[in-house]
């Protein structure tokens, strides 16, 4: 049986809210940003991760390590908690955002030159066509 951890870190980055969503299993890691702009409240986050979950994109798949389960003291997952929201989100974290962001780059950089390419063969298409209509009575 899988075992999935996901995690949502909402911190301010100048001049939105932004949000972390981490989701591990025992495989692979993923991540995924979101922007909320005015500071969310928690109802708000809530709801917005209930309505618009199958919606995330997350970044490609890394592969992680092995994460087993230990029952651990709520004090010292408090001081955990504490520590994380000190240090801001983890570099796994911004790794995987990394990987997404270039491979969001590649796609419309493909689809722009595609679109040059489309528009130039339409153009030359219309220039032949016009040079069909002038010596069409000749």
């Amino acid at each position: 049986m899988d075992k999935c951890v996901s995690k949502l870190t909402v911190y301010f980055e100048d001049p939105f809210w932004v949000g972390t969503c981490e989701r591990q299993d025992e495989r692979r890691y993923e991540a995924c940003k979101i922007t909320f702009g005015a500071e969310p409240k928690d109802y708000e986050v809530y709801e917005f991760i209930l309505k618009h979950w199958s919606q995330l994109r997350f970044s490609p798949s890394i592969q992680s390590c092995v994460c087993r389960e230990r029952r651990t003291n709520p004090k010292r997952m408090q001081r955990e908690i504490h520590k994380e929201l000190q240090q801001g989100i983890g570099t796994k974290a911004q790794q995987a955002l990394k990987l997404q962001q270039e491979q969001r780059a590649q796609a419309r950089k493909a689809s722009a030159k595609k679109n040059r390419e489309d528009e130039a063969m339409r153009h030359f298409a219309l220039r032949k066509e016009k040079q069909k209509a002038k010596h069409r009575g000749h």
